[in-house]
């Protein structure tokens, strides 16, 4: 296979993108559906806004810092980077609590999130795959049998293991049964923020470094300490919530 892989002269990288989000949407769609929701269609639709533009904010500016060494070279601030999953997820996250606060919502929105953003995220990193060396997100070199050529000798083909570290995140959500609202989107980030505290120390694509730890992994470790603080679920069961005279 030659890196970078393009369908019908298009990038696989905004093929399986666009296909993460329209799987993303769908999914969300069906878990509201099977599995209800604290909040009605009108508030989640708000949500969803603030989730997507906090998404989009957080993933660029966590991905400028990323390439902060660049700034001030002959490249435009504007196209340093690209967009990073840490960033979206958290900038999401607290696009959401702030659209919360202004909305006067006060129950856990986020658990009816986690499939979905699972899916998505998988989908999207076959894209980044396939994508090679462009996409920056590769690991080291590595002699093991499994390591991809992306055209510079064998690598760590850390999307792969991201697919499957989602994968084992979902399998044990699902297995585990979760009665506090909200603890399934607070256990589903922490696990994915410590994974990728781990994976990103043999990504061999790292322009600053702060330390020890990346930019990314920074952002990662203030996500795990708000989630186990401020972002902790209380002890409301989901049974409560459904019967809030109780």
């Amino acid at each position: 296979m030659e890196f970078p892989v393009y369908f019908w002269g298009i990038p696989a990288h905004l093929v399986f993108e666009i296909l993460g989000y329209v799987a993303g949407f769908a999914f969300l769609m069906r878990e509201r559906r099977l599995h209800g929701d604290t909040v009605d269609s009108e508030n989640r639709a708000w949500l969803i806004l603030a989730a997507l533009l906090g998404a989009l904010f957080g993933a660029r500016l966590l991905a400028l810092v990323e390439h902060s060494d660049e700034i001030g070279s002959d490249i435009p601030i504007i196209f340093l980077g690209g967009k990073t999953i840490v960033g979206g997820l958290l900038g999401g996250t607290i696009g959401i609590e702030v659209a919360k606060k202004i909305m006067g919502v006060s129950v856990r929105t986020g658990d009816v999130y986690v499939t979905p953003l699972i899916i998505s995220m998988a989908i999207g990193r076959i894209g980044c795959f396939l994508t090679g060396l462009p996409d920056a997100t590769y690991g080291y070199h590595t002699d093991f049998p499994w390591g991809v050529d992306f055209g510079d000798g064998p690598r760590h083909p850390t999307q792969l293991y991201g697919i499957l570290a989602l994968g084992s995140i979902w399998a044990f959500l699902e297995k585990w049964d979760t009665p506090v609202t909200g603890q399934r989107f607070q256990t589903f980030m922490a696990l994915y923020l410590i994974w990728r505290i781990t994976v990103d120390s043999i990504k061999d694509t790292t322009t600053v470094e702060w330390l020890g730890l990346t930019p990314i992994q920074w952002a990662c470790v203030l996500g795990l300490l708000w989630f186990f603080t401020y972002g902790k679920p209380g002890e409301r069961s989901i049974e409560d919530d459904h019967h809030p005279n109780v």
